[in-house]
């Protein structure tokens, strides 16, 4: 889990990253801390997300994601227009 920490630590630079295990089937919180020490973001994931390296790719996305929205750099509702326009070609084709 050490290696994990150290992975997510380098992509979300320069963010504090904690994991902490919590609950009883394999879940871990994952805490991102501004550099002022200020809690960002907190997130429970399941360790097989952790341990998979698509699934942790994803994480890192999701998490990148949550970090524009609350910078204030993206709007939740954008995110919602981009889905639907993959949704809606993905359908098309």
């Amino acid at each position: 889990m050490e290696s994990i920490s150290l992975l997510l630590g380098e992509a979300l630079s320069p963010y504090q990253v904690t994991l902490t295990p919590s609950g009883l089937q394999g879940e871990c919180l994952v805490t991102l801390k501004s550099p002022a020490g200020a809690i960002v973001i907190e997130r429970m994931f399941n360790q097989a997300q952790l341990n998979d390296k698509r699934a942790l790719t994803d994480v890192v996305d999701g998490l990148h994601r949550d970090l524009m929205i609350a910078e204030g750099r993206l709007e939740p509702c954008v995110i919602a227009a981009l889905r639907n326009a993959a949704q809606e070609k993905s359908l098309a084709n």
